[in-house]
């Protein structure tokens, strides 16, 4: 199957895709700041630059997009059907980082907590489980 972009369109569609600051990553953060909580965003000096960092609790908030991160069992984590020598190794070299990056945060004594993309859609359900996991220190 061929791409049905030329290849200017579809660059300029992938130019637009952002790794910070996405919409459910901006629900997540919402969320917590309304719960009381302060936080540093896209620590550099931790593995991966994770998204949300409450330092006090020891805790890290991931916020992954279905897709790039491929939710197990979600609808939105399907591989496309064209170009799947190109997604199939990038998407999993995406899970074998997050997988890298959890492990090494972990050992760094780091609590992580990681949001799908597709549990934004609930914020009431989101915000309890954030906030059950933030309570438990």
């Amino acid at each position: 199957m061929t791409d049905k972009l030329t290849p200017e369109r579809r660059s300029a569609n992938m130019s637009k895709i952002r790794s910070q600051d996405t919409s459910p990553e901006l629900i997540v953060r919402r969320l917590v700041h309304g719960m009381g909580y302060r936080f540093r965003l896209h620590v550099a000096s931790l593995p991966g630059k994770p998204d949300i960092v409450l330092a006090r609790l020891k805790s890290i908030i991931e916020v992954r997009g279905c897709f790039w991160h491929q939710h197990p069992g979600c609808i939105d984590s399907h591989v496309p059907k064209s170009h799947k020598q190109y997604w199939e190794p990038k998407l999993q070299r995406n899970q074998r980082r997050d997988k890298e990056n959890g492990r090494s945060l972990r050992k760094l004594g780091w609590r992580v907590y990681i949001v799908w993309e597709c549990e934004t859609r609930e914020s009431t359900k989101l915000s309890r489980r954030i906030a059950r996991f933030l309570e438990v220190m």
